[in-house]
């Protein structure tokens, strides 16, 4: 947005490393002296998302409109470098992840979390497909949104659809406003995920960050451990953006991974084991189609996040995804084996404090 307004503004890494700290401090504040304005903040959040989509649609809506068969009928490939419409296709998709975060301080977590899933994935995507429909019919010329100097093709496609740099602030406002306050609860739910995997003695040092704060009443060495980290990984933009974009596809690439494992281990245990328990949420007979489908889901997204964004490759643009992990994962083993195998026994419900 800056370098839409003056273009020749010099976009640099340590810059984007400053705003990155800037944007954190006050979630960070508020997750430690206002905790309990989160729930507050999160219902604003979800109001901003629901009630800013059809204002953005109706600034897009005075730009000329595309013909139906460029949005219905036309695959547009070979920008990236890549010619094969699947491959162009598969590396575009990113993952979601839900509100199991939280799930420890859910009251009756056992229904609530997955429909809060199952309700939150068919809104947002009933949204988000809406949203795609409507950038497809307005975004104008889609060579310039992807060759435009803001490096963001969805700032260039407001800006050619309203031909007014407030109103492409204003839209973009609508989707970064949001975002923001999100991180407010992602970075509680982050907190608690460090807490509970202290808690059960899977984290190195789980001592000292299992403590709750007895003035603050919250893990507060967790979400310090979690806090320090986003400064600690903002360094990385300021040497190549591409291993910082690599940071972040790791989260969705060990999401997938994770899930593949109680998946296979439950699609298994439907096969072998003559009765399995059944929990307060059940999606009965849909059960085992549902679980194989997860699967071949899954496995599709962990074969194509590592993919490199275009080609040819280079140490710029190359995915460090898949390295990254590789040395996430040798770093586990060498835990498991020094430390975690002697101390890891299984999820716990003990709460210690002080």
């Amino acid at each position: 947005m800056i370098k839409l307004a003056h273009p020749d503004y010099e976009v640099h890494g340590w810059r984007s490393t400053l705003l990155m700290w800037v944007v954190s401090i006050i979630p960070i504040t508020v997750n430690i002296f206002a905790r309990r304005v989160l729930g507050v903040i999160e219902l604003v959040a979800g109001v901003m998302h629901v009630v800013f989509l059809p204002m953005v649609l109706g600034f897009l809506s005075h730009a000329p409109r595309s013909e139906h068969e460029f949005v219905w009928d036309t695959f547009i490939s070979g920008f990236s470098g890549w010619e094969n419409p699947g491959v162009v296709f598969s590396i575009g998709l990113l993952g979601v992840d839900g509100i199991i975060h939280m799930a420890e301080e859910v009251k009756n977590a056992q229904v609530v979390v997955p429909r809060s899933m199952v309700w939150g994935t068919m809104i947002n995507g009933a949204m988000a497909f809406s949203y795609a429909i409507a950038i497809l019919y307005f975004m104008g010329n889609y060579a310039d949104a992807l060759m435009t100097p803001t490096g963001y093709p969805i700032i260039e496609i407001a800006y050619q659809a309203t031909g007014s740099k407030t109103a492409t602030f204003m839209i973009m406002a609508t989707g970064m406003l949001p975002g923001w306050i999100a991180f407010f609860n992602g970075l509680a739910s982050v907190t608690r995920l460090t807490w509970a995997f202290a808690r059960d003695n899977g984290l190195p040092f789980s001592d000292y960050f299992v403590r709750i704060d007895p003035r603050f009443k919250i893990p507060l060495r967790s979400l310090l451990l979690v806090s320090s980290w986003i400064f600690v990984l903002s360094f990385i933009q300021t040497g190549s953006t591409a291993a910082f974009n690599a940071i972040l596809s790791l989260s969705t690439l060990g999401l997938y991974i994770s899930y593949l494992f109680p998946l296979v281990s439950l699609v298994i245990a439907r096969f072998t084991a003559k009765d399995i328990p059944r929990g307060p949420f059940t999606l009965g007979r849909f059960g085992l189609p549902l679980n194989l489908a997860a699967i071949l889901f899954a496995t599709y997204f962990v074969v194509f996040l590592p993919f490199p964004p275009t080609l040819p490759v280079t140490a710029k643009n190359m995915n460090f995804a898949g390295p990254v992990l590789s040395f996430v994962m040798l770093c586990s083993c060498i835990d498991w084996l020094v430390r975690g195998r002697h101390k890891w026994s299984g999820p716990t419900m003990r709460y210690p404090r002080g």
